[in-house]
């Protein structure tokens, strides 16, 4: 694990809150010269700390303003079933995450959708489909109340 000091998760606080914030501000932000700035966000990203930047869409201005959480349980648990299973899922586009769990289920994935008749298609084009699945339990999320990418540092 990278050893990570005050100075850097002022940075990576900074930055996971203003990706596009130009090196200059965040060096004035995290109170460094510009260039000790830019070495420290170079190591951070070789160090594979800071791992992309990306743009984070509305989803409702994009047609996807439903979230529909799905439960899989598989036929089996060895390793061609989960590693079949995990190689299709990453292929749907509109699954957004899939984490593999302990518990009732095994798996969670976090689905994004225009409506009900949209994940319907889904269901039945992509998800009914996927490799050893035995049982599909599907809730629509009401209302997002709260909803970061910012992890704690």
């Amino acid at each position: 694990m990278t050893q990570l000091d005050d100075t850097d998760r002022r940075i990576l606080t900074i930055l996971q809150r203003r990706g596009k914030i130009s090196n200059a501000d965040l060096a004035e932000s995290a109170h460094l010269s510009s260039s000790a700035c830019h070495r420290r966000v170079q190591r951070l990203e070789a160090e594979g700390v800071i791992r992309d930047y990306v743009a984070l869409l509305d989803p409702r201005k994009i047609d996807r303003p439903s979230t529909v959480f799905v439960e899989i349980t598989l036929s089996g648990q060895a390793d061609e079933v989960l590693d079949a299973f995990e190689r299709a899922v990453a292929r749907v586009p509109e699954i957004l995450e899939c984490h593999l769990m302990a518990g009732k289920a095994d798996y969670l994935l976090k689905v994004v959708v225009r409506d009900t008749e949209d994940f319907a298609q889904i269901h039945r084009r992509s998800l009914a489909t996927l490799p050893g699945v035995q049982t599909m339990q599907s809730s629509f999320a009401l209302r997002t109340v709260f909803k970061t990418t910012a992890l704690p540092i």
